[in-house]
């Protein structure tokens, strides 16, 4: 097999595992599809999708703003922290939804990271009295 085969053969592996975890959080196709155009289109963000495909952890390389996938994973969390006593359909319980989340927010940071960046220094989750 060839370079531009195996290339081929990894991105088919990508767009299922999107896909997969698509409807795994409870999305609809079109969803995966759309997530999918848009990493394919940032070769930072594809390259984290690949290192978690292969690793099941962030590689953290690719960063904007100083902000990893991580971080926005770790914003996720602690912001979902207000929900805890919703339903089972939040993000908390759903591994897939947030990871999906933490991608889709990286590409939006691409395009506009000040109200992303905003957000993640003043929403903490935590009750703090002021």
């Amino acid at each position: 097999m060839d370079k531009k085969e195996q290339l081929e053969k990894a991105l088919t592996l990508l767009h299922d595992f999107i896909c997969t975890l698509s409807k795994q959080a409870g999305e609809g196709m079109e969803y995966g599809e759309r997530l999918w155009k848009r990493i394919r289109k940032s070769e930072g963000v594809l390259q984290e999708l690949a290192y978690y495909y292969d690793n099941n952890r962030f590689l953290c390389q690719y960063q904007v703003e100083g902000y990893t996938l991580a971080d926005i994973l770790i914003w996720q969390v602690d912001h979902f922290k207000l929900y805890m006593d919703r339903p089972d359909e939040m993000n908390r319980y759903r591994q897939q939804r947030l990871l999906l989340a933490a991608f889709d927010t990286m590409l939006q940071m691409e395009k506009d990271p000040k109200p992303y960046i905003e957000k993640m220094r003043g929403e903490t989750g935590q009750d703090i009295l002021k």
